[in-house]
């Protein structure tokens, strides 16, 4: 799991969080610029993630443009992007193409006159104290953050349809989005919990993303500051910026909340070999593991929510796996009485994880002319009524063959008519 990182650096001169994500033995000296000209060489690329810390920055250079970051993220790879008071066009786009949008006032600034920051130097009340953390182990960790988080910078609104973009860290009901220089000549476009200072996005590839609106909140004096709340009597000595990024940084490169499933099995019930076809009424077994990255080994994944389907144009088949709490998810079910290419497929979506998609194509045949019973149970009426009506047959014929007694016919030959008994035919 190891990864290549990326960052483009233009206003800030210390990154204290991302070092610790990548590599077991940390640096000294954390300074870091790294000077970006092209992300890709000979159609490969050269990171495993990108970090844009250049809120104002009009045009990166080389290669590099909006069009390039949002290619980099479709083939699969992570970001982290920050924007600011001021944010330019381009951070912007790449920002609304990952879904969110920040205030279109370029002065715009997050403002709380009841969840703001006590301090000497900020008076204005945008120096925001937030404790509105998203409620997932998996993307915050599993240690509760106690101290609020410092937010100094410019808000953006996540659309409620888009279920790839989440709210990690929101701004309290009593927060707007405004000028602190000016008077509201206008309703806020942003406010109360709309809000969002940090989102995320999961993207369908697994493609990660990080949108923050604020760079301050990155910064040395933001992580070492004391931290007090308006309106609490409680005065932390350090603020949870430093705990709340670096969770957010691992989820962001993988190092929580990666899944990977391997081993997908299925045979008949009572064998061990994957068969080529499956007829209709077969038992079969069906098996998959699945594992977790933990930042430093693959740990069996404990969930009982996974399902498989059995599927051919719609899932004729639904079963929830059973799991023995070490990876391994079983289940066994018979093949529907419908013939034809079916599937087998996995697929797994929950908040904070890659989503796994499986899928296993199987033929599945009807029964040969020789492998059908040779009497049916639910046609034992049919059969009945068929015996039925060759012994009345017999009966019948027998019955008339040994009476002496015939009928009398009359019919007219040549205008006459005779009488014959039944079986004197010489006369017809």
């Amino acid at each position: 799991m190891s990864r290549a990182m990326l960052i483009f650096l233009t206003t800030i001169p210390f990154l204290a969080i991302l070092c610790d994500s990548f590599s077991s033995e940390n640096p000294t000296d954390r300074r870091i610029l790294v000077l970006l000209d092209d992300l890709a060489r000979h159609g490969q690329y050269l990171y495993d993630a990108l970090i844009l810390f250049s809120p104002t920055i009009e045009r990166f250079g080389g290669s590099i443009d909006a069009s390039a970051v949002l290619d980099f993220v479709d083939s699969g790879h992570d970001l982290i992007i920050t924007a600011d008071t001021s944010a330019s066009d381009l951070v912007r786009e790449i920002a609304t193409e990952c879904g969110v949008d920040f205030d279109e006032d370029p002065a715009a600034m997050v403002i709380d006159h009841t969840s703001y920051a006590i301090s000497d130097t900020e008076g204005d009340h945008t120096l925001i104290a937030s404790e509105d953390f998203i409620q997932a182990d998996v993307i915050l960790g599993s240690k509760k953050i106690e101290a609020p988080v410092l937010f100094r910078g410019i808000g953006h609104s996540v659309n409620p349809a888009n279920s790839l973009v989440l709210k990690i860290l929101s701004a309290s009901p009593s927060a707007y989005s405004a000028n602190p220089k000016s008077k509201l000549s206008n309703p806020p476009s942003l406010t109360g919990s709309s809000i969002s200072l940090v989102s995320i996005v999961q993207a369908r590839n697994n493609a990660r993303i990080v949108i923050s609106g604020s760079l301050s909140m990155f910064s040395n004096r933001f992580f070492r500051s004391g931290v007090q709340r308006a309106g609490s009597s409680t005065k932390h000595a350090k603020s949870g910026n430093e705990q709340f990024l670096t969770e957010v940084s691992k989820w962001a490169f993988h190092e929580r909340g990666h899944l990977k499933a391997v081993n997908v099995r299925h045979h008949k019930a009572g064998e061990a070999d994957e068969p080529a076809t499956y007829r209709i009424n077969d038992d079969l077994e069906y098996s998959v593991e699945i594992y977790e990255w933990s930042g430093t080994s693959w740990e069996p994944y404990v969930a009982n929510d996974v399902q498989v389907q059995f599927y051919m144009m719609s899932p004729y088949v639904l079963k929830t796996l059973s799991t023995d709490q070490k990876g391994l998810y079983f289940t066994a079910f018979k093949v529907p009485d419908v013939y034809g290419v079916f599937q087998f497929k996995v697929e797994y979506q929950r908040l904070g994880y890659t989503s796994l998609s499986l899928s296993k194509q199987i033929p599945v045949r009807p029964f040969r002319h020789n492998e059908y019973e040779r009497f049916i149970t639910t046609a034992f009426p049919y059969y009945g009524a068929s015996f039925s009506m060759v012994h009345l047959s017999l009966s019948l014929s027998l019955t008339h063959t040994h009476t002496q007694s015939f009928l009398k016919i009359s019919y007219f030959v040549r205008g006459n008519a005779v009488t014959v008994g039944i079986w004197e035919t010489d006369h017809i």
